[in-house]
């Protein structure tokens, strides 16, 4: 069995890269990752502004307290004042421009307005609650670098300098189907030894929330040729076929023979606990080779693999720059004596105490066990955890997102 590092290390090289991109509107393209880096094409801000609510002065002006000068013009947000007049003050709002002849705003809490002129009790210096031209970001700089997974903020920041539209690479076509005889959809009868498909809910909501076009290919009896006729339906215009059950070892697992007959395997069997049957490769459609990830049947182990394996694979081929997790170290409040031969991804939640609460049951069944926890302490081929020992955690924040 491979490592789950070198088994990682494979696939993000494996991974094909998208070349195709398009441009979408600045408001759309949350979610989407950056084709090119985003130069901007103004200062921001554009032009020597207040920082809050008071006063523009001339520091010259104001020698001593209090100083009294009479309020020569008002200048709201989006206005230009005129030049300050030696003498004189200048009601000022947060975001508006300074006006020529002021070095400084005094903010109003440390004035007082009688009538038409404004009484000040505090000795400014210059530069005081200005932010200058360019401090945020200057004309030319990148602002946005390629391979950026778009936030709000980032499209706040583009909006902020004028960027209308963005060049985004597309959406990532990913063919989606299920193995096992014993698989029912929620709202259908349920005989003796079946289940509900609970992996197309989980998987099709995964992809949707990587940004990725799901295309649902349904369910696949446990037979070699059916099997193989889905494979090569899955291939055809799609960049990635992904598959849920079926490759284990038993008599009825039919996913990895059919890879085998339609394209090539290069990765099966990896060291970690839950999902060790994962296998990769690819299946040939037309000329061409299509991506293949077979994930295990039981959920929490579809689950782990997706978001410790397939979501980074997924990432690079989206163009992503950064695929890797933000992980931290907690302090385990358990004790976990029994540990593994593989690396093992163990269902959390931290709590208010800055430590982490370990999930009763680990079973690769117990779906339950990912609904109650907040994150994976991730952990190392056979090492015991004892109560106040810390561990690596990776949150759902980072895997979900």
């Amino acid at each position: 069995m491979l490592s789950f590092e070198l088994a990682l290390a494979r696939l993000l090289a494996g991974a094909p890269a998208l070349a195709e991109r398009c441009f979408l509107p600045t408001l759309e393209a949350v979610g989407r990752v950056l084709a090119e880096a985003q130069p901007s094409a103004l200062d921001a801000p554009p032009l020597d502004n207040s920082a809050m609510d008071g006063y523009a002065v001339a520091v010259a002006d104001v020698r001593s307290l209090p100083t009294r000068l009479p309020v020569a013009q008002r200048i709201p947000a989006g206005s230009v004042g005129s030049r300050l007049q030696p003498g004189t003050a200048a009601r000022i709002f947060t975001g508006a421009p300074i006006p020529d002849g002021a070095d400084a705003v005094v903010m109003q809490e440390l004035c007082q307005m009688l009538g038409d002129e404004v009484v000040i009790d505090h000795l400014p210096q210059a530069g005081d609650h200005i932010r200058r031209a360019g401090s945020d970001i200057a004309a030319g700089s990148e602002i946005l670098g390629a391979g950026q997974r778009l936030r709000p903020q980032d499209s706040a920041l583009a909006a902020s300098v004028g960027i209308a539209r963005l060049p985004v690479f597309r959406r990532l076509r990913v063919a989606v189907l299920f193995t096992g005889d014993e698989l029912r959809m929620p709202g259908e009868p349920l005989p003796a030894g079946a289940i509900y498909n609970a992996n197309r809910f989980l998987l099709t909501g995964l992809l949707e929330q990587l940004g990725c076009e799901v295309r649902d290919h349904g369910h696949v009896a446990d037979d070699l040729t059916a099997t193989r006729q889905a494979l090569r339906e899955a291939a055809q215009d799609n960049d990635l076929i992904l598959t849920s059950g079926g490759v284990s070892v038993g008599e009825e697992d039919h996913v990895r023979a059919a890879v085998e007959a339609e394209g090539r395997l290069e990765m099966w069997q990896i060291a970690i606990k839950p999902g060790k049957p994962l296998a990769f490769g690819c299946v040939a459609a037309s000329g061409r080779e299509v991506a293949f990830i077979g994930l295990p049947g039981n959920p929490v182990s579809s689950f782990v693999t997706f978001v410790m394996l397939v979501r980074p694979f997924l990432l690079k081929m989206q163009g992503a720059s950064r695929t890797a997790p933000a992980s931290y170290f907690l302090r385990a409040d358990f004790d976990w004596l029994r540990p593994d031969a593989r690396r093992e991804f163990l269902r959390a939640r931290s709590n208010g105490d800055g430590g982490v609460d370990l999930f009763p049951q680990q079973g690769s069944g117990v779906l339950t066990s990912a609904v109650w926890g907040d994150g994976l302490i991730d952990n190392p081929p056979q090492q015991v955890i004892r109560c106040g020992e810390m561990v690596r955690f990776v949150p759902f924040s980072e895997l979900l997102a």
